[in-house]
């Protein structure tokens, strides 16, 4: 019994999260508007199985945000390293100072709409400046949908990343960067004294890309959490399901079903997930899914 009230919890607070904070994409004008836009849903859970403190715009160590311009929608997500928690660092906090700056940053103005890599520069840079250092390291994955031009900028360091579906084929989807394997590239500030330790991208080491998109398209962005746990054709599968999808509480329940199944697949000892295939390849035999934090953002293009 106790079981089943903990997960009834956990999926209220996660369904709560992504509708307290996307409120905005069921706007019923959405139908009736001339520039393109992005209705979007969230969904989330934390690797830890217990109750834990709600905090807008984050999952454990995972972070996102959605922010609107009147250039372009922007979504974006990020994961916290967690070994930083050994050095007494809570590995959440640069995650979600990152997000919330981009968010800032993008509701500001303050950004250029076809240059997602800059975006995530000025919001790193903000953090290295930062009055109180913020401490750790992170993955991040953001995408722009630029509204001149109808065309998705993206920008990826790590193994957080997206993927785009039209017409249940994948049309474009993010390449992991790893130094090796279960290393992603990633952002970081560690403490003085540790630079030498510590594994630092830049943010111009993104990977970077751009295409046109077209109305009905759908986009998922995700942390490794999902990736990891769950094979493409379920994705893809799942992501069908939305093309063209203009109701925010129908996509907010299909990314409560991707967010579920990776979170369910996770903890599955006997399931041969996609990391468990990757690291059969690097020479590690493992079988299972791989508890993580779990983030989903999920959108469809509205033109």
């Amino acid at each position: 019994m106790h079981s089943l009230w903990l997960t009834g919890r956990l999926i209220s607070r996660a369904i709560f999260n992504g509708i307290t904070n996307f409120s905005t994409a069921a706007d019923p004008n959405v139908q009736r508007t001339p520039d393109p836009q992005l209705v979007s849903a969230v969904c989330g859970f934390p690797k830890e199985r217990g109750i834990q403190r709600l905090i807008k715009g984050q999952f454990g160590d995972d972070a996102w945000f959605t922010a609107k311009h009147k250039s372009a929608d922007v979504l974006g997500v990020a994961d916290g390293v967690g070994g930083w928690r050994a050095y007494g660092i809570d590995p959440g906090e640069f995650s979600l100072h990152l997000m919330r700056t981009c968010e800032r940053l993008v509701k500001l103005g303050r950004f250029t709409p076809t240059n997602p890599s800059d975006l995530l520069a000025r919001s790193y840079c903000e953090l290295l400046h930062h009055k109180k250092a913020i401490l750790g390291s992170s993955t991040a994955c953001v995408v722009i949908l630029n509204r001149d031009n109808n065309t998705l900028y993206t920008a990826n360091i790590g193994d957080s990343g997206f993927m785009v579906v039209r017409k249940g084929r994948i049309i474009r989807k993010s390449e992991e960067q790893q130094h090796y394997f279960n290393t992603p590239f990633q952002l970081s500030l560690p403490p003085p004294g540790y630079q030498a330790d510590v594994l630092s991208d830049q943010p111009d080491s993104a990977i970077t890309d751009n295409f046109p998109v077209e109305d009905g398209d759908v986009i998922l962005v995700a942390t490794d959490g999902v990736f990891d746990n769950l094979p493409q054709n379920l994705i893809v599968d799942e992501l069908k399901k939305v093309q063209g999808e203009r109701c925010a509480s129908r996509l907010q329940m299909v990314a409560n079903s991707i967010a579920w199944m990776a979170r369910n697949l996770s903890f599955d000892e006997t399931f041969i997930s996609p990391f468990a295939e990757s690291a059969f390849a690097n020479g590690i035999n493992t079988i299972g899914g791989k508890p993580d934090d779990i983030t989903v953002l999920l959108a469809t293009v509205a033109i």
